[in-house]
């Protein structure tokens, strides 16, 4: 594999592409891609996304890069459902395996109409490219292919890249080098 920060560069070029924005991979599936990396480079790869986000920003690109935080959409949810407190308590009482049950349940992680996959599409311009991040920082909460899985069913127009802390080969995620997320199968890897 290449260095992170030459893959990143390469990353920035395609996204660039007209061809990218197109939104159609092979076979004319829909453009969801997954840029893999190291989880000690997170640092890195945060001010990556902030500094391309930036930059699109202030380009004169017909295309705006939007970042969705998948952790931060998590608790801004659950602060405007003044629910953050009462997760705190619960997480005290009941522990944490029951609080990551009950925040999944009151996101309608796997509903259809999953608060978080509303919270992206109602922000999603008509001309963008979604970048998911907090994927490390959101588990076990959130995993990676039910977020895609039920993001691919609404956003199919714009081109969407997770920046996933682990390993993904083509046909499974690892993340911590331990935990696998082998279910999700529609998404292209954005750099080798």
């Amino acid at each position: 594999m290449l260095p992170l920060e030459e893959r990143l560069n390469r990353a920035e070029i395609m996204i660039k592409k007209p061809k990218f924005r197109e939104n159609k991979g092979l076979g004319n599936e829909v453009g969801y891609y997954i840029f893999d990396y190291p989880v000690e480079q997170e640092m890195y790869v945060r001010e990556w996304v902030e500094y391309i986000r930036k930059k699109n920003e202030d380009s004169a690109d017909e295309y705006q890069i939007v970042v969705f935080d998948l952790y931060d959409i998590v608790i801004e949810i659950i602060k405007q459902k003044g629910y953050l407190e009462k997760c705190y308590e619960f997480e005290k009482s009941k522990g944490f395996d029951r609080i990551t049950k009950a925040v999944g349940n009151m996101l309608r992680i796997t509903a259809k109409d999953s608060l978080i996959i509303n919270y992206i599409k109602e922000r999603t311009p008509e001309k963008a490219i979604v970048f998911l991040t907090g994927i490390g920082k959101s588990y076990p909460i959130l995993r990676s292919h039910t977020i895609l899985n039920n993001l691919h069913q609404v956003i199919d127009n714009v081109p969407v890249v997770m920046f996933y802390p682990g390993k993904y080969d083509g046909q499974e995620l690892v993340l911590f080098d331990e935990i696998k997320d082998d279910n999700y199968y529609r998404a292209f890897k954005l750099v080798e």
